[in-house]
């Protein structure tokens, strides 16, 4: 088994860091300039790091994350017993709703919306009771 981090580039780390409390419902286990983490059990973290920071550490060959600032380029699927009450969270952090709670064809209802930055959230329950 391995730790896997998610990076997600934004504009503004703290105006992030600080939505994504509120939507998760935790403090960041680090947050210093540059990086913001939160950890979900032993191996997942999610990252929040300033896309001027990754194109710092990166240089020229990264294409400028900037230049895609509003664009969705990702997504975080998460579920979760109690998802319409993160999904509230979320536009209540003002994330703006892509969809309402809806059952899906794979399973799970689910809500989408989009976070301060453009990623696409996703909270989810399964159907079936099996969380």
């Amino acid at each position: 088994m391995f730790r896997t981090h998610f990076t997600l580039y934004v504009q503004d780390q703290s105006r992030s860091s600080a939505s994504y409390e509120r939507v998760l419902g935790m403090q960041p286990r680090l947050d210093v300039p540059g990086m913001t983490e939160f950890e979900f059990g032993d191996e997942c973290v999610l990252g929040l790091m300033p896309s001027s920071g990754i194109k710092r550490l990166l240089g020229e060959k990264l294409p400028d994350p900037v230049l895609a600032a509003g664009i969705p380029r990702a997504e975080l699927y998460s579920v979760h017993p109690n998802a319409d009450q993160i999904h509230r969270a979320s536009l209540d952090a003002g994330g703006r709703e892509l969809s309402p709670m809806t059952p899906r064809d794979w399973g799970d209802t689910v809500a989408y919306s989009l976070d301060l930055d453009g990623h696409v959230l996703a909270f989810a329950r399964p159907t079936s009771p099996t969380l």
